[in-house]
């Protein structure tokens, strides 16, 4: 299978390395990540209010900060992939990248202190954080290869999907506790100086980094190579298209979610609160588990299986109704077993994306990958708050679970529910 899928042949088995957690090169960067990722739930928070408390900003103003926030994923992953494959040193490309993303939050404070804070200021933080993300993020895509054994690739994306999970719980209760002790631009502060972490988490990671093949191409003949390559390749290809189905549709959920919550099931913002923070327990559980599911059912149909559960418990969300405490149990046991799905589904995709994606393009591929993947979200937000508007909550909810689960289809005709991690050694 190995051949069918153009993956390089097996290698001969040598010693297995030690866990993950007895290795300090990775245990120094997944500490670095564990507290950026920490940070970006208070900028998550805190970005927002410091708009809407500090620059009493309005609901279109508001909108724009948030859009813009996504709008680099889809304007430079393409040019970004295709940079960072022509560059040796992809530690340095994210050590930059987060000094500059602690640089442009930290001038919200700053300016907040000398009076002279705007809502534009704001939006063209979110979108220099938004672009230097893609430059980091893209670049460790590589390193990720350099840093971590082939045979340990889905341990450690669980241990990283395990931290964001943690995040999710944590981070906005630490948040909301640094806004009202400090202010939200205050607070945005905390994010600068968790990318100043990572930053010298990342300096102290030095692992020897695949050499960079100069074959005297343009740039725009290697893009024309990532798109070839996502064309070509069955199990990318299917796995694209999946993922970016299922975040179209599941934008629209997004972008209503607590419009339906409040206004249709009449649940206060304290429950609402409190669904979203339970639910992302079941994140937690999810990361942890998706490696053994990855091993037991095999990883091509653990994405496979991962597609199907993180849609189909959001039939509950317009099946909610009766009283406060029936809808927001619906509402709770929806998102908890969504997020169950959607971890079992990215780190097992994720790990495999790693596998099968050549050092050579690996970054302008999932630069690729990341276009479509994200590039989809925007839209489909725009469209669940049109589609609401236009046709009512709950069948705009129905149309996004049925569209989430059609993602499934790619899977199920392509050679990914065939694949182990054993055919791809």
């Amino acid at each position: 299978m190995s051949v069918a899928l153009g993956i390089e042949q097996a290698r001969p088995r040598e010693e297995a390395p030690p866990p993950l957690t007895r290795q300090p090169l990775f245990v120094r960067f997944w500490i670095g990540q564990t507290i950026s990722v920490f940070g970006d739930q208070i900028s998550a928070l805190a970005i927002p209010l410091t708009a809407i408390l500090a620059l009493d900003a309005s609901a279109l103003q508001v909108g724009i900060l948030a859009s813009l926030a996504w709008l680099p994923h889809l304007l430079f992953s393409l040019p970004a992939g295709v940079w960072i494959d022509r560059r040796a040193n992809r530690r340095r490309n994210m050590i930059v990248a987060d000094v500059l993303r602690a640089a442009a939050l930290a001038t919200i404070p700053v300016a907040w202190w000398l009076g002279a804070l705007t809502i534009w200021q704001l939006v063209a933080v979110a979108f220099a954080v938004g672009a230097f993300t893609v430059f980091f993020d893209l670049s460790s895509a590589s390193f990720f290869v350099a840093l971590v054994d082939r045979s340990q690739y889905v341990d450690a994306n669980s241990k990283f999907s395990t931290t964001r999970s943690l995040s999710y719980i944590g981070g906005p209760t630490a948040a909301g506790f640094l806004v009202q002790l400090l202010s939200a631009p205050v607070a945005i502060a905390a994010d600068a100086l968790s990318f100043i972490a990572s930053a010298v988490a990342l300096r102290g990671v030095k692992v020897p980094e695949p050499e960079v093949e100069r074959n005297g191409t343009n740039a725009r003949t290697e893009l024309a190579e990532g798109f070839r390559y996502v064309a070509g390749e069955k199990v990318l290809r299917a796995g694209i298209a999946c993922t970016s189905t299922i975040n179209f549709f599941s934008f629209f959920v997004f972008a209503i979610f607590v419009l339906y919550a409040s206004r249709t099931l009449g649940l206060s913002a304290g429950l609402i609160g409190l669904i979203l923070g339970a639910a992302s327990f079941g994140a937690l559980a999810g990361a942890l588990i998706a490696p053994r599911v990855g091993r037991r059912l095999g990883i091509g149909r653990a994405v496979l299986v991962g597609s199907i559960l993180f849609p189909a418990p959001m039939a509950l969300f317009p099946l909610a109704h009766g009283s406060e405490w029936l809808a927001g149990s619906m509402l709770l046991a929806g998102e908890f077993l969504a997020s169950v799905g959607v971890m079992i589904f990215d780190v097992n995709q994720n790990s495999l994306m790693v596998m099968i994606i050549p050092q050579a393009v690996r970054s302008r591929v999932v630069g690729v990958a990341r276009f479509f993947n994200y590039g989809t979200r925007p839209f489909g937000a725009l469209l669940g708050g049109v589609l609401g508007t236009a046709i009512g909550l709950r069948p705009t909810l129905w149309i996004a679970v049925v569209g989430c689960l059609l993602g499934a289809v790619f899977l199920i005709f392509s050679p990914m529910p065939r694949i182990r991690e054993e055919d791809i050694a």
